[in-house]
């Protein structure tokens, strides 16, 4: 499973859905899609503007963890 910790990324910075969708030029539904770990697949253009905006890598951004099941 993947997963997304721009939540914990926004939060460490007080951002807002809104706010990152202004800084990146994402749609808001992209953003709200990955905040609440929904999202089914992104553009790697959006996972470069977000890496942009928060100074940091892809593998901060996403991780790889097990599923419970496995």
């Amino acid at each position: 499973m993947i997963r997304c910790n721009l939540s914990r990324l926004m939060g460490e910075r007080k951002m807002k859905v809104v706010d990152v969708a202004r800084e990146t030029g994402l749609h808001r539904h992209t953003v709200t899609a990955l905040y609440k770990e929904t999202a089914q697949r992104i553009e790697l253009d959006a996972i470069d503007a977000l890496c942009n905006l928060f100074e940091c890598s892809v593998c901060e951004l996403f991780e790889r963890v097990n599923n419970e099941n496995e």
